[in-house]
């Protein structure tokens, strides 16, 4: 039940249509693994996904992947960045947390309002998370995509940033 909930709260397309392909990756398991992941299956949308590697034992996470639109969001590639070395400075506890919480619960993640305030870009955007395990039951990484616009006629850097944690960010637990 909790990924049709999950889908019933996402609104752009794109965010869509990459969700039901982590759906149809998963099959049988509880959880797809990174290697059940088809990226012609997703083609359209392979420059806003992302995904994160998690190693329990030293409870870090590492980049896998950033397609072209979020490196470009960013400034830089977050690709075999340890997360506390690319988030330093920027919110890494509340991203480190949020992710941490697909990964070990598991669950899914559905994010909107302002995305990117860490990267200093204050347009708005919507953003899905979810939880990928090699041996389909225990999760060892994640797997989101983010889209992103800045309004129209809005400062890059404006005088007034939002508040950090003003991007609504709600969970659903894996079913």
């Amino acid at each position: 039940m909790s990924f049709k909930d999950f889908m019933a709260v996402i609104e752009a397309p794109a965010l869509r249509s990459v969700a039901l392909h982590w759906q149809a990756a998963r099959g049988a398991r509880r959880m797809p693994a990174w290697k059940n992941l088809d990226p012609a299956a997703i083609a359209p949308y392979l420059g806003i996904v992302w995904s994160w590697k998690y190693d329990r034992i030293s409870d870090s996470f590492t980049g896998r992947l950033a397609g072209d639109e979020i490196t470009r969001a960013f400034g830089k590639d977050l690709r075999g960045k340890a997360m506390a070395d690319f988030f330093a400075g920027w919110q890494f506890d509340l991203i480190f947390a949020r992710h941490k919480r697909v990964v070990s619960e598991p669950a899914f993640a559905h994010g909107s309002g302002p995305v990117f305030i860490h990267a200093e870009r204050y347009g708005v955007g919507e953003r899905i998370i979810m939880p990928l395990a090699a041996d389909g039951m225990n999760g060892d990484g994640v797997f989101g995509a983010t889209i992103y616009a800045m309004p129209p006629n809005t400062p890059k850097k404006p005088t007034a940033p939002p508040e950090p944690q003003s991007e609504t960010v709600v969970f659903f637990p894996l079913d």
